[in-house]
């Protein structure tokens, strides 16, 4: 991957909260934890006392970097903590007075940073759903904000912290991510490499897309209508989130800045390798069995590592999100 050195980045796409102090407060008290909610916070006591369970919370992140956690049924994400959750929280001041600095065209070295290089694939995934979404879908495009967070951050959907991942939150319609989740993705779980994370923003950003859509509401009605195979629909969520991720792989190389300029000059094979190691690395059944366990299909609520990689290719090899229906059949 060759990142044009000289393109403007649009830093209005992110809002920086890592200098924001505390979560601040205001987070009360209803909401439920969904099979696919709580992920790593509701298992770091089991670190503090079982090392051998702690390891297989880790792992556990991983699955969950995906970050699109099951609505329970008041429409807001579950509980994200080990605490009671609700809907109303105190916003957190954002400064983007650094990360503006930081990220502009006066700075030679920007892209040697993490941020910088992802508010550009910010910009670039952003840049191709303005066009693809009407283009396949007939719809406009409303962009979502990242907001980047250190340690904890409160959200319309609750609180979280950075062994949660990487998350989509429907009810602020914001991505959120610590940046420090690469560290743990490139160590522990052997997908390092820069595309891997834009395959992770990709992805979160596939959620913000069936929310525009109304895929994710369509699916939270089957999931209540239909508990006992609440798994099955979620993985399909996921799966396709894959998918819209591999279509803005396959287009990234074309997108432009506002002012026309190219953000990436080519993706290489290498690039698309590192999605794809990514992509099998958080499949259910790898992480299984990573944390030492049995393969339990019915327990899969993001899909296998094959089924992944098969998804982000699907979106890929076309270039057509239109092709990524993953509830058929």
């Amino acid at each position: 991957m060759s990142i044009n050195e000289n393109a403007d980045l649009d830093p209005s796409q992110v809002e920086d909260l890592r200098g924001a102090g505390s979560r601040g407060g205001g987070i009360g008290g209803r909401g439920g934890v969904n099979a696919a909610a709580g992920c790593l916070t509701m298992l770091l006591p089991l670190f503090r006392r079982n090392p051998k369970l702690g390891i297989a919370a880790m792992l556990v992140a991983v699955l969950c970097f995906a970050g699109y956690l099951v609505l329970n049924s008041t429409g807001q994400l579950g509980n994200l903590g080990l605490g009671g959750l609700g809907g109303d929280t105190a916003q957190q001041p954002e400064d983007n007075t650094e990360l503006q600095q930081a990220c502009s065209t006066a700075n030679p070295d920007r892209f040697q940073r993490t941020d910088c290089r992802n508010l550009l694939y910010i910009n670039s995934i952003q840049a191709y759903w303005q066009q693809a979404l009407p283009q396949h879908f007939g719809q406009q495009y409303q962009r979502a904000k990242t907001r980047l967070f250190s340690g904890g951050v409160d959200t319309a959907c609750g609180s979280a912290d950075a062994g949660m991942g990487p998350f989509y939150c429907p009810g602020d319609n914001h991505i959120y991510i610590d940046l420090s989740f690469y560290d743990e993705l490139a160590r522990r779980f052997g997908a390092p490499g820069q595309f891997a994370q834009a395959y992770v923003l990709a992805h979160e950003y596939g959620h913000h897309v069936q929310t525009l859509l109304g895929t994710e509401a369509e699916v939270r009605r089957a999931q209540q209508r239909d508990p006992a195979n609440a798994n099955r629909y979620s993985v399909s969520m996921e799966l396709q989130a894959d998918c819209y991720a591999g279509a803005w792989a396959n287009a990234a190389s074309r997108t432009t800045s506002a002012t026309g300029q190219p953000l990436f000059t080519s993706v290489t094979q290498k690039d698309i390798d590192e999605a794809m190691q990514a992509a099998s690395a958080v499949g259910d059944d790898s992480i299984q069995k990573k944390a030492g366990g049995s393969i339990n299909q019915d327990a899969f609520t993001h899909g296998s590592s094959q089924q992944r990689q098969q998804w982000f290719n699907q979106g890929y090899s076309s270039g057509d999100p239109k092709q990524c229906n993953t509830f058929a059949g």
